[in-house]
């Protein structure tokens, strides 16, 4: 039995979703969308990079959600790390947003840092790099970070730690989370929380923005 993905969406319904989050919509920058979710909807047929199989939800929740926060924080430049990056999300739709970002993806798993890998050198996309690594093993390979950014990674305390910590010296940290991971996160007392930010077209999903308290920077790996 053969069969066939669902179609990708048009430059037109990309576009219409792009303006329902407040982004921008250039033919350069829709057609990199389009051609992601194209090659996403391949791949997972191989490894299970999301379980969303809808290429309109796929638009909605991987790729508006992640540029809403170029709406939400000014990053036009600077150097972000996305950790867990999975099928690229948010790293990739925000490098694609912010063209101007140097842009690390964080992924232990060797199958998916080869289709993210792929991905950029498909789109070809210039000043972004493939870290087949744990976060924690991180190090000077990717500092000085301006932010680090997660979706659903979980291990919050860790990974908060982490990124305050000196080795990575991160200025601020962006989570999409769900609401009942928020007091949790915001007990936090290494980063200054702004109020939550809700995504749109979402059930209780939102944007949470930390910036790192200096006097409360954490050990370096040497210490």
């Amino acid at each position: 039995m053969i069969t066939t993905n669902p179609a990708t969406p048009s430059t037109a319904v990309i576009r219409r979703a792009l303006a329902e989050f407040n982004l921008p919509a250039y033919d350069d920058q829709v057609l990199q969308i389009q051609r992601y979710i194209e090659i996403l909807l391949v791949w997972n047929e191989k490894i299970n990079l999301t379980a969303i199989r809808d290429p309109l939800e796929i638009l909605y929740r991987h790729f508006c959600e992640s540029m809403y926060a170029s709406v939400a924080v000014p990053m036009e430049n600077g150097r972000l790390a996305d950790v867990g990056s999975g099928g690229g999300f948010p790293g990739l739709p925000l490098k694609i947003i912010r063209p101007n970002l140097r842009v690390f993806l964080v992924e232990s798993n060797l199958k998916k840092a080869t289709f993210l890998a792929e991905v950029v050198r498909d789109l070809g996309l210039n000043d972004i790099q493939v870290l087949v690594r744990r976060y924690e093993e991180l190090h000077e390979e990717i500092v000085p970070l301006d932010y680090i950014c997660s979706r659903a990674l979980g291990e919050y305390p860790g990974f908060l730690e982490w990124a305050g910590s000196r080795q990575t010296g991160a200025k601020q940290v962006i989570l999409w989370i769900g609401a009942r991971d928020l007091p949790e996160i915001q007990k936090t007392p290494t980063w200054d929380w702004q109020e939550p930010i809700a995504v749109p077209h979402s059930f209780r999903r939102f944007l949470l923005v930390g910036s790192r308290k200096p006097s409360a920077v954490g050990p370096s790996a040497a210490e």
